[in-house]
C-alpha cells in the first residue's frame, strides 16, 4: 500500500530524475502506480475508499436495540454490566472474549448518540486577583507523632495565578480553623488579593440550625481584610479547581518527601509543622517570578490580625461544668451558678469571668465528649465519696494509669472504703503534686506494698524516689581474661563438646 509520504517523495523526485521509472524506483513504487499519482494529483489518503463494510458478522446485532434502550434510560450503565446481563439472559450465546467488542460499540454510541458531556472552561487568572482555599484530610499519608496515629486536616491556601501555596494543620472544618489558616497565609504572603473563593462554608461547616451565625462571622473576617467573598455552586468542587488540584499535588509531594525522609513518625507536632513549612518552601521556590507579579498587585494588610476565636456565653451548672459546642468541660466549683465567657480557639478554649482569664483548656475534637479536671471538684468529692462510684465522668478522674491501678487495688483489698481512700490519694495529688503522687504509687507497686492513702502520704513526706524504670547500670567489661588467653602468643582453644 502506497503511503502519503511515498507520494510526496515521488513528486520531489520527478523534479530531479530524468524518467518516471527512476523516480518511481527511488520512491519505492511501481511505475504504473507512480503514473496514477502523477496524473491524479491527489494523495493516497484522499482517494482511498472509506472502510464501511464488515469483515465478520455483528455478534450484537439482534440485541443492540435492547442494549441501546437500556443506555438511553440509564446512561451511566457500563458495558461490562450490560455484557454480564446479556450472558445471564442468553446463556451460552456470548463468550467472555466478546466483551471488548461490546465496549467499543457502547463507546461509539456515547460519542455519537449519548448524553452531552460537561464542558470545563479554562480560566484566565490575573495576578493579585484571586485566592482559593479549602480543607483536605491527610490521614491517607499515615503520619504518626511520637508513635501515635495523627489524624488531621490541612487548611490549604493557593494563589491560582502563581500557584503559591501555604497550609495550616487543623482538626475540623470549623470557622476557627478557617480564620487561623486564612490569616496565617495572608500575613505570610504579605498582602491581600481582591477576592477569596472557597466551598459553600455556610452549609458545609456551620451547623444547619444556625447558618446565619457562621455567615456573619465569615463576612466579618472578609470585611476586616477587604476581601470579596466568592463561593462555588453546591457539589461543584471543580469550580475551586486550582486548590483541589493542589491538594493532590501537595499530598503527592509530601508522600515522596516522607519516603525520602525514611520515616513517617515525628517526635512532636512542632517537628511535623516545621517539616510541612519546609516542603511548602521548596514547592514555592520555583514560583518566585510569578509571585513577584502577584505581590506587586496585592493590597496592603490591615494594621492587625483579627482574633481567630468564637465567643460564647455559658452558665456553670451544679456539677461545676459548662457545655460548649456539644461538649462538656469542668471549671472551678466557685463559678457554679455564674455565667462565663468562653473564647473558643482552634485547639484550646479560654474561660473568662469579670474581664479575667481563669482557665485555658485543651479543646475537644468532635461532639458528645467531656473533659473533667479533678482539681475543680475534688474538694467536694472527698466530702461526698459515695458519689464517686457511679459518677458519670468517673473515668476522667484517673490522671494516669497508676491512679487507675491504685483504685483497682483498693477495690480488691477494701472494697467498702475504696472510693474514700482513692479520693484521699487524688486530693493529695491536687494539694501536693500529681507527679510526686504518681511516683509514690510506682514505688509502692514496685515494692509490692499495700496501696493506702497513708502509705502515699508517708512517701511524700520522705520524698523517696526510685530510679527511673529505664535506668540500667551495666558493669564495665573485664578484658584481663582475654589477655590471659593470648599469653605467650598462643590462643587457647575452647574445649569441644564430647560426641
Amino acid at each position: 500500500m502506497v503511503t502519503d509520504q511515498q507520494a510526496r517523495r515521488l513528486k520531489k523526485l520527478m523534479e530531479t530524475e530524468k524518467t518516471l521509472a527512476a523516480a518511481a524506483a527511488k520512491a519505492g513504487m511501481d511505475e504504473k502506480t507512480a503514473r496514477k499519482y502523477r496524473d491524479g494529483g491527489r494523495l493516497p489518503s484522499e482517494i482511498r475508499a472509506a472502510h464501511t463494510w464488515r469483515t465478520r458478522g455483528d455478534a450484537f446485532g439482534e440485541v443492540w436495540d435492547e442494549v441501546r434502550a437500556q443506555l438511553e434510560r440509564n446512561p451511566g450503565l457500563e458495558a461490562k454490566t450490560l455484557f454480564a446481563d446479556l450472558q445471564r439472559r442468553f446463556a451460552g450465546r456470548f463468550g467472555d472474549g466478546q466483551l471488548r467488542t461490546l465496549q467499543r460499540r457502547v463507546k461509539a454510541w456515547r460519542a455519537v448518540e449519548g448524553p452531552r458531556r460537561e464542558v470545563f472552561f479554562a480560566q484566565v487568572h490575573r495576578p493579585g486577583e484571586l485566592c482559593q482555599s479549602d480543607f483536605t484530610w491527610m490521614n491517607d499519608l499515615e503520619v504518626t507523632v511520637a508513635g501515635q496515629r495523627f489524624g488531621h486536616l490541612l487548611y490549604h491556601f493557593v494563589l491560582p495565578y502563581s500557584n503559591w501555596e501555604a497550609g495550616t494543620v487543623c482538626f475540623s472544618e470549623s470557622f476557627e480553623s478557617l480564620s487561623e489558616g486564612l490569616q496565617s497565609a495572608l500575613w505570610e504572603l504579605g498582602g491581600v488579593p481582591r477576592a477569596h473563593r472557597t466551598d459553600r462554608l455556610s452549609t458545609a461547616v456551620q451547623k444547619t440550625d444556625h447558618p446565619e451565625d457562621f455567615t456573619r462571622r465569615y463576612a466579618g473576617l472578609l470585611d476586616h481584610y477587604g476581601l470579596e467573598g466568592r463561593t462555588i455552586q453546591a457539589a461543584q468542587a471543580h469550580e475551586n479547581g486550582d486548590v483541589e488540584q493542589r491538594h493532590y499535588r501537595f499530598k503527592e509531594a509530601l508522600d515522596q518527601a516522607l519516603l525520602l525522609r525514611g520515616s513517617r513518625d515525628f517526635a512532636s507536632r512542632t517537628t511535623y509543622a516545621v517539616f510541612l513549612r519546609g516542603l511548602f518552601g521548596q514547592l514555592n521556590a520555583g514560583r518566585r517570578e510569578r509571585l513577584g507579579e502577584e505581590r506587586a498587585a496585592l493590597r496592603p494588610l490591615p494594621a492587625r490580625r483579627l482574633e481567630a476565636c468564637k465567643r460564647v456565653e455559658a452558665r456553670v451548672g451544679p456539677g461545676s461544668t459548662i457545655r460548649v459546642n456539644h461538649n462538656v468541660y469542668s471549671v472551678d466549683s466557685r463559678l457554679i451558678g455564674e455565667t462565663v465567657e468562653v473564647r473558643l480557639y482552634v485547639e484550646h478554649l479560654e474561660v473568662w469571668h469579670g474581664q479575667r482569664r481563669l482557665e485555658t483548656i485543651p479543646r475537644l475534637r468532635g461532639e458528645a465528649k467531656h473533659r473533667i479536671q479533678y482539681r475543680h471538684i475534688i474538694d467536694w468529692l472527698v466530702r461526698k465519696p459515695g458519689a464517686f462510684e457511679n459518677y458519670r465522668y468517673r473515668d476522667d478522674l484517673f490522671p494516669t494509669s497508676r491512679f487507675r491501678m491504685a483504685y483497682d487495688a483498693l477495690r480488691a483489698g477494701r472494697p467498702a472504703r475504696a472510693s474514700r481512700d482513692y479520693l484521699r490519694i487524688l486530693h493529695l495529688a491536687a494539694r501536693e503534686s500529681e507527679t510526686l503522687v504518681d511516683e509514690a504509687l510506682r514505688g509502692l507497686f514496685h515494692e509490692e506494698r499495700p496501696i493506702t492513702a497513708e502509705a502515699v502520704e508517708a512517701r511524700l513526706r520522705d520524698r523517696q524516689r526510685l530510679a527511673a524504670p529505664t535506668a540500667v547500670r551495666i558493669a564495665p567489661a573485664d578484658l584481663t581474661a582475654y589477655d590471659a588467653l593470648l599469653a605467650g602468643g598462643e590462643v587457647a582453644a575452647w574445649p569441644l563438646p564430647a560426641m
